[in-house]
């Protein structure tokens, strides 16, 4: 595991204690992190992947929109959150490596550093029961 900096080894920590899927990238996209809950809905685990790019996570897993029409990367509340620096929100569908399809609400957060540096982003994320 390449170095980083305290706030995302933190933000770490705490995604491997929690029930619901979290994902970690650095400040380019490069996805760093996820965790067991979302190995589950993603249908591999992140030992198998490994770190990736954005233009292989952002495609892997395939996102997709309420009429099964793929979502482009700079659609997902992540990558949004890795260029703007804010938090985003959004609902979609994403197909497992398994073809498997599930609704999803992603919140995303940046990760700024004491000094006030972007240090990466954060998303976490859960099944949309809603119709």
């Amino acid at each position: 595991m390449a170095s980083y900096d305290i706030e995302i080894i933190l933000n770490r920590q705490l995604a491997d204690c929690l029930s619901i899927p979290v994902f970690i990238t650095d400040t380019v996209g490069n996805l760093i992190f996820y965790n067991e809950p979302a190995e589950k809905i993603l249908g591999t685990s992140f030992e198998s992947t490994g770190e990736m790019p954005v233009s292989e996570w952002g495609t892997i897993f395939k996102p997709l929109d309420e009429k099964g029409r793929p979502l482009p990367p700079e659609h997902l509340p992540l990558v949004k959150t890795i260029h703007d620096q804010l938090p985003h929100h959004k609902v979609f569908w994403i197909e497992s490596l398994q073809g498997e399809a599930e609704k999803i609400s992603v919140t995303s957060y940046p990760v700024i550093g004491r000094t006030g540096a972007f240090l990466g982003a954060v998303a976490i994320f859960w099944e949309n029961k809603d119709s």
